[in-house]
């Protein structure tokens, strides 16, 4: 049964960030490059997802922070905010990039909804076309317990996306261990 399950959900997990565009991918890379600081805000298991993001974006010497951090700096005109929402409609998240846009910063979405609310304050989105909490027609279904392959297929997008910055910024993957925490 424990094996069926896994296989079920990494099965689920590659037809999802299979279907991810890859040209919108490279864009978001740019743009994290680029941006003098990035934000990420989400809500829920999206946020874990988007936490062990932004550690890692620290890692690759970007400045990250999750909105409402403790340490969280002003947002700018030069600062991208990236938005975990498959739906695109919970609150939080969309008002927090209504505020973004206020002060100038570039707005990446992404989850599974291209019609979503976020749409209005979005720069770039970046699909996972998975079941959502809206059950739209275009979303790929799932077996998985609620939005359980959007926070998975997330988590692996990140983590995709900052091998794709190591790659461009040439870092020694070795070398990164510098920048780990070591007050464990």
């Amino acid at each position: 049964m424990f094996e069926e399950k896994y296989t079920l959900i990494l099965s689920e997990i590659k037809n999802a960030i299979s279907a991810v565009d890859a040209q919108q991918t490279e864009m978001l890379t740019e743009r994290l490059l680029k941006a003098d600081k990035v934000f990420l805000i989400g809500v829920g298991r999206v946020l874990i997802s988007l936490q062990a993001f932004c550690k890692r974006l620290n890692h690759l010497g970007i400045q990250a922070f999750c909105v409402g951090d403790f340490n969280e700096p002003a947002i700018t005109e030069n600062s991208l905010l990236v938005v975990g929402s498959g739906s695109g409609e919970t609150a939080i998240p969309l008002n927090i990039a209504r505020i973004a846009k206020k002060y100038g910063a570039a707005v990446a979405h992404i989850g599974s909804n291209a019609n979503s609310s976020l749409k209005e304050y979005t720069d770039l989105m970046v699909r996972i076309p998975v079941r959502t909490k809206l059950n739209l027609e275009d979303e790929t279904d799932s077996r998985q317990i609620m939005s359980s392959l959007f926070e998975q297929s997330l988590y692996i997008l990140c983590d995709s996306i900052c091998l794709m910055i190591s790659d461009k910024k040439n870092l020694v993957i070795k070398e990164l261990w510098q920048h780990h925490a070591n007050l464990e």
